[in-house]
């Protein structure tokens, strides 16, 4: 059973318990914050992964990347028939519109975009946060490497695969027996 009062009496406890410490503030533009590290800032993009999968566009809830693209036809030496492939021409962001879920940077399966601990794109106009590939580009410098892998987890796949074919003897080459096809 409670007594009358003791809600009170704990939260003016905790009042004056803040009201003694000194404040902590940053001064932001004179001092650059710590981040940690792996924090999102924003979306960068490696221009020569992508592919134009259209699957960011597809996925980002606000609709807000904007992807324009043209086949061209490359000739392979030995191919019977020219292959085509997508090449990029317009990647854009509105950050404006974006919500930083990272869907977008999760669905690539290319690797193509990036969190970029950059946080300072700060614009005067809306306008002017509409990103183009260029500027989604730049931001791949900033960009940390990956977190290193657990040495005792699992190893990867391809790691796997490796393994399992270096450690197999190669087959022996047996002459074909009389009448078999060389």
């Amino acid at each position: 059973m409670s007594m009358p009062g003791e809600g009170l009496a704990k939260g003016l406890a905790v009042t004056l318990k803040t009201l003694t410490k000194r404040t902590t503030t940053q001064q932001y533009p004179d001092v650059e914050p710590e981040l940690p590290p792996r924090s999102r800032g924003v979306i960068a993009l490696r221009e020569e992964n992508c592919t134009v999968c259209m699957l960011c566009a597809r996925e980002c809830p606000d609709w807000c990347i904007y992807i324009d693209s043209h086949k061209e036809e490359m000739q392979v030496p030995g191919a019977a028939r020219a292959r085509q492939r997508n090449v990029l021409d317009k990647f854009d962001i509105d950050f404006s519109l974006c919500m930083y879920c990272g869907i977008c940077v999760e669905v690539c399966p290319f690797d193509a975009l990036y969190w970029s601990p950059e946080f300072e794109y700060a614009e005067y106009d809306l306008k002017d946060l509409l990103h183009d590939k260029e500027h989604l580009g730049e931001w791949m410098a900033t960009v940390p490497p990956p977190p290193a892998h657990d040495r005792h987890g699992e190893p990867s796949k391809e790691e796997n695969t490796a393994a399992r074919k270096a450690a197999q003897p190669p087959a022996p080459k047996t002459p074909p027996a009389a009448g078999e096809p060389r």
